[in-house]
């Protein structure tokens, strides 16, 4: 099931981070890459953002990706992956630099967020995948 896990994080584009700040939650539409291993979920954000406040705040964060576009029509089951996981800010220059020039390649619609001198570049360690499979065949992979 980790494969069809991996599979599914790396043929799509976009996810859903949840934050939370004093008990308010907070979902923000995010353009990601993920490391060859998928434990890892690298995004941007601004530095005076609601959602790098919170990130800053709390690192315990959740990410939903989903195929649903392919669902429609009911030509194929949709899957729903919840990624619970860890915020991690990514300082060092090169990690960053690294990572950026990956989110341009992914995402070149990024290139002015990219450039700013407030953009902030951070994974999601991800800890748990919890995949639901059509309604009602859920699959959970704790990790390490």
């Amino acid at each position: 099931m980790l494969e069809a896990i991996k599979d599914l994080i790396q043929s799509r584009d976009v996810c859903v981070l949840s934050t939370v700040s004093d008990g308010a939650p907070h979902c923000s539409l995010m353009s990601y890459v993920a490391d060859d291993r998928c434990r890892e979920i690298y995004m941007l954000t601004l530095s005076g953002t609601r959602k790098y406040r919170n990130l800053v705040g709390n690192s315990a964060v959740s990410l939903l990706i989903d195929n649903r576009e392919e669902g429609r029509g009911g030509g194929r089951n949709i899957q729903a992956l919840t990624i619970s996981g860890v915020f991690r800010e990514i300082n060092a220059p090169v990690e960053a630099a690294v990572i950026r020039r990956r989110l341009l390649e992914r995402h070149p619609q990024l290139a002015e967020l990219i450039a700013g001198g407030e953009t902030r570049v951070f994974a999601v360690r991800a800890t748990v995948f919890q995949l639901l499979d059509g309604l009602r065949d859920a699959h959970i992979e704790l990790l390490d």
